[in-house]
């Protein structure tokens, strides 16, 4: 019955009017960062809130290449803006984000939770509904930093908010503070507990083939059932092993998240990338 209630938990709702994801692995490396910049260009469900379309907007780095969300305070010292995932299910109390940090310049950056994405408005506060799960103070630019896993607490608000305000002056009058967020992590194999990871991943084995068409697993008894979930918390696949083979030919390439239900009814979390 608790493997059960785990698997469905991470089921999508079928009423739902929008898509629930389980899981967020979010590098924004999917956006086109172009020149002029494209001030509109988050993917993948994200969504803002700004007084001006360049208060967030991805931008990347042109000596690493690496994307991230960018916030920027667009020379006002009242920025209040909000970037907001896509929809989750329902946190539980058991489920951790984290994410990296660079700030440019004093800010504030919080992170919260939120019922209804339409009750944010920028430049005006937070409605009563917002629920601040961990607040950082930037008073200085700092070096890239990944913050500590926050649990999530058990919440009806189903949307995860970034927050950016504060921001400290450089000039006379005005801001230009900055801060860049990415590889935003929700509730996936990178960011298990040590009680997750302690779970006997050893007894389940598998690699990806050759040819990249199939999972070939090595067990001393096959699971029961295999669900594989894209890197934006999507199910894919589902189903159980032909031989010692689980088919992935219809996958495209990228990285996977697995839950595999053991024979013996254990829940067990990994990974593995199609190339």
């Amino acid at each position: 019955m608790k493997l059960r209630l785990l698997l469905g938990s991470l089921m999508f709702t079928a009423a739902a009017v929008h898509a629930q994801v389980a899981m967020i692995d979010e590098n924004f490396e999917s956006a086109i960062v172009s020149s002029p910049v494209n001030y509109n260009n988050l993917v993948n469900g994200w969504i803002k809130k700004t007084t001006v379309n360049h208060n967030i907007y991805v931008d990347k780095n042109t000596t690493t290449n690496n994307q991230y969300a960018q916030f920027y305070a667009a020379g006002s010292l009242s920025t209040d803006v909000f970037l907001v995932s896509p929809q989750i299910i329902a946190p539980d109390g058991s489920k951790k984000i984290t994410f990296t940090v660079t700030p440019t310049g004093g800010s504030t950056l919080e992170v919260g939770l939120i019922d209804d994405p339409s009750n944010l408005i920028a430049g005006s506060g937070v409605p009563a509904s917002y629920q601040l799960l961990q607040s950082f103070t930037f008073t200085e630019t700092a070096a890239e930093t990944t913050v500590s896993p926050i649990t999530v607490p058990a919440s009806t608000k189903q949307y995860i908010v970034f927050r950016f305000r504060n921001p400290l002056a450089t000039f006379p009058g005005s801001s230009h503070s900055a801060l860049a967020v990415d590889n935003v992590k929700y509730n996936n194999s990178s960011i298990l507990s040590t009680s997750d990871q302690a779970k006997p991943k050893d007894e389940i084995r598998f690699a990806v083939n050759a040819d990249n068409t199939a999972l070939e697993f090595i067990a001393k008894k096959n699971p029961k059932n295999i669900q594989v979930y894209s890197a934006g918390g999507r199910k894919v696949a589902a189903g159980t092993l032909s031989g010692r083979s689980f088919d992935i030919s219809t996958l495209q390439t990228g990285v996977y998240y697995l839950l595999i239900e053991t024979a013996e009814g254990a829940a067990v979390k990994s990974k593995f990338v199609k190339k």
